[in-house]
């Protein structure tokens, strides 16, 4: 097996993990602290950069996107550069065009951004979007599109992505998502001829077709990821989950060459894989597997063998073989407080 890296963003601490993948194994070889509050990170692995989201240390000093150089031996990280933002914090951060675009969603600022990179240095905006309580970002495989996931809208935000990382609305400039559902993230599947999203009060994966030439989005249909047997019923913006035992869906990945679609519930703290039949519709996952507390982020190995997943109630990471729509619990390692974000590189 190949040696690779897993990066843990540890929001509680301000810091990131790494830790070396080899062999079945985790092993933590690196902590690099003074990034506080940082919950997103996107890596570009060709030139050995992540750009993680922080907050300020100070009330005066503002929230930031940080560019950090990775050294792959130690696993040490290092900062070179920093953008300032106004407005709030990145939630959510992705890379286009080959690691020279960064988009970002900010949760609390309602807001997101493409920006330009050059030589790891992020430049001021080049567009600036706002919806209510933005939640994710991804562009589409070839560069050409972005979409913004509005959780507080319900709807996802599709825009042609330039070169120079501008963003244009398409027609529709917007597709909505049930109401009340709280889209949350998403995800592209290989053909790039899908989207699935999860929504975070009713953990449902939500299915919509891509027009790949136009990448304009249709909501086509949709399979519940939550275990029906833990009692949980359907949350509500401005909820307290914990309080009040209701579903709080989280997490979305692909796996299996996309016939499956992992997703977190954190009220159960549970991971579950939703189905995805040949012509992209899905079926709800008939076993659940429980993880880490509070299971916000999770991520799964390039040759979809293993999942490693944190929690925010947990100091701890798990380590899962990846066996169809089951997981074997290979071990745990320790990463730091509240970790909600999780990378292999």
């Amino acid at each position: 097996m190949t040696e690779s890296l897993v990066l843990v963003a540890n929001s509680g601490d301000g810091s990131i993990s790494t830790f070396r993948f080899f062999d079945g194994a985790l092993e933590r070889i690196a902590l690099t602290e003074g990034l506080t509050g940082t919950s997103t990170f996107a890596v570009d692995s060709t030139r050995g950069l992540v750009y993680a989201g922080v907050k300020g240390r100070t009330k005066e000093e503002s929230p930031g996107i940080v560019t950090l150089r990775l050294d792959r031996a130690s696993g040490a990280l290092e900062q070179i550069s920093r953008l300032d933002l106004v407005g709030g914090g990145m939630n959510y951060l992705s890379l286009s065009h080959d690691g020279t675009v960064l988009l970002g969603a900010s949760y609390g600022g309602g807001f997101g951004i493409s920006a330009p990179i050059v030589d790891g240095v992020v430049g001021e905006p080049a567009s600036r979007i706002e919806f209510p309580n933005l939640h994710s970002v991804l562009p589409s495989a070839d560069g050409r599109n972005a979409y913004f996931v509005s959780l507080g809208a319900d709807l996802i935000a599709q825009y042609a992505l330039a070169d120079d990382a501008t963003l244009t609305p398409l027609d529709p400039p917007t597709v909505a998502a049930p109401a009340g559902s709280g889209p949350r993230h998403l995800v592209l599947n290989a053909a790039q001829d899908a989207v699935y999203v999860l929504t975070e009060f009713s953990a449902e994966v939500l299915h919509y077709t891509r027009d790949t030439a136009t990448g304009a989005l249709t909501l086509q249909g949709a399979a519940d990821a939550f275990d029906p047997t833990r009692g949980l019923t359907r949350s509500r913006f401005g909820a307290d989950p914990r309080a009040e035992h209701l579903i709080w869906g989280a997490d979305l990945h692909v796996a299996d060459d996309g016939k499956r679609l992992w997703a977190s519930e954190r009220s159960e703290s549970t991971l579950g894989a939703v189905l995805v039949a040949e012509d992209g519709s899905l079926a709800a996952p008939t076993r659940f597997v429980d993880t880490e507390p509070q299971p916000r982020g999770f991520h799964i190995s390039a040759d979809g063998a293993y999942l490693v997943a944190a929690g925010e109630q947990s100091t701890t990471v798990s380590l899962y073989a990846v066996h169809g729509d089951d997981l074997d619990l290979r071990g745990r390692a320790e990463t730091g407080r509240t970790a909600n974000w999780v990378r292999f590189v």
